[in-house]
């Protein structure tokens, strides 16, 4: 496995981050330097200068579709790097488009990202004595196991739920009523599924024991975080990570975005038209190169496509904050067009959680006597009435998106037992077809 491998500890100042970068940038040229897909890319790339901004941009960018264009041959031939008797596991890649990928991560690469999804328990302030349900799918895709084994390494104790594929909802809303866990952690949508099938079942979850949500891989807006909060009765924390890479940030209490582990990865947010750094708070595409979990994958500046915001300092004046934050623009969301009107995915979301009667939806785009049309099934709390209810919702869809909705009510429940076979609910679905 090479060099001895560090204890990476949390780091004290910028000063030392920087130092950090410095070492470990030299080191994931010299490895990308070794991948077939890099030859000749490289080789004006000047190691001792590789501080100054211009030197380093000489580097060209990645992205996935470089990488789908290989065969699985090449792309293990001609892009990793580590020998098979280094290799500890495989991580699927994340998003739901396209041919995955399945990165080989060496021995050195699990210990250094273990790092990053141990940081995520210190960022919530959990506490040996916490016990944590966990809902993340557990296989192939990192997050699930990495959480469980960083919890237990942390002192929490971990129920290995995994999704609701693996583990019905009905058995884990049990096992949490049985086990009475302080922790939940699952994606965000999966936490209101639940939410809504207890309510079903008469069980109060905002009454619980659950004192800390940790969410991530979905967009979480104010009105998404404030209904877990409600329905649970917990504090809503979101964490970023990628399988390229590792969990390489959380947000603290103050929630103001997620802080970066730049001892962990080097980030760049560029102007998506010129390529040029973007001004503090401007929107930008995120890059990424990762400074240790680089043995077998040697990404360098890796484009994420997500485009985000970056600030120097928050609000927040903890351990966490000797690092810079990102906060995403969530503009990659997708969106229905309806007769000329183009439906935000993510802010249609928003506008259905904010009202307090709703308790899960679903958005479909049907065809109708030729014209497209947008059907809303909608399952209402307890105690509201759902004429009025549903009148509501038809009548504050037309006034803010002019579209007016055919409102389908649902008995609670509904939604929930269809959505689950899914970790993340598809509430947006497109049947014209």
């Amino acid at each position: 496995m090479g060099d001895a491998l560090l204890e990476l500890k949390l780091p004290r100042s910028r000063e030392e981050i920087a130092a950090l970068q410095r070492e470990r940038k030299r080191r994931a040229v010299e490895n990308a330097r070794r991948s077939g897909l890099w030859k000749g890319k490289l080789d004006h790339i000047r190691l001792d200068r590789l501080d100054d901004p211009e030197e380093w941009r000489k580097i060209p960018l990645l992205d996935k579709d470089m990488l789908r264009a290989l065969s699985p041959e090449q792309f293990y031939r001609d892009f990793c790097i580590a020998p098979r008797n280094e290799i500890a596991e495989y991580w699927r890649s994340g998003g739901a488009t396209g041919k995955p990928l399945f990165y080989p991560r060496t021995f050195a690469d699990i210990h250094y990202a273990m790092v990053g999804f141990r940081r995520t328990y210190e960022c919530m302030d959990c506490k040996p004595g916490d016990q944590a349900h966990l809902s993340f799918p557990l296989g192939i895709h990192p997050a699930g196991h990495m959480w469980a084994r960083a919890g237990e390494l942390s002192g929490l104790g971990m129920i290995w739920a995994g999704a609701g594929a693996a583990c019905p909802s009905n058995i884990q809303i049990e096992l949490m009523q049985m086990l009475k866990p302080t922790v939940w952690m699952g994606m965000s949508s999966y936490g209101l599924h639940l939410a809504n099938l207890a309510e079903q079942r008469g069980i109060d979850l905002a009454g619980g024991p659950v004192e800390r949500i940790l969410c991530t891989a979905e967009p979480l807006s104010d009105a998404k975080r404030a209904k877990l909060a409600r329905h649970w009765g917990a504090k809503v924390y979101d964490a970023f990570g990628m399988t390229e890479v590792t969990m390489m940030g959380a947000e603290s209490e103050r929630a103001e975005g997620f802080h970066i582990w730049t001892d962990l990865a080097f980030i760049e947010v560029l102007d998506p038209k010129t390529g040029a750094p973007a001004p503090e708070g401007a929107e930008g595409t995120l890059v990424v190169t990762p400074l240790f979990t680089n043995h077998a994958t040697p990404f360098l500046r890796w484009n994420t496509g997500d485009i985000v915001r970056y600030r120097e300092h928050g609000d927040y004046d903890g351990p966490f904050s000797v690092f810079p934050l990102i906060k995403h623009a969530h503009r990659t969301a997708g969106f229905f067009k309806i007769r000329g009107i183009n439906i935000n995915h993510a802010e249609f979301e928003d506008f259905m959680f904010a009202d307090s009667a709703v308790g899960d939806f679903k958005a479909e785009l049907i065809a109708s006597g030729g014209l497209d049309q947008l059907r809303l099934s909608v399952e209402f709390r307890r105690g509201v009435d759902a004429a009025s209810a549903a009148a509501s919702v038809e009548r504050q869809t037309k006034m803010k998106f002019e579209v007016t909705p055919t409102i389908v009510v649902l008995e609670a429940g509904t939604l929930a037992r269809e959505f689950e076979s899914s970790v993340k609910a598809p509430r947006f679905v497109d049947a014209r077809q």
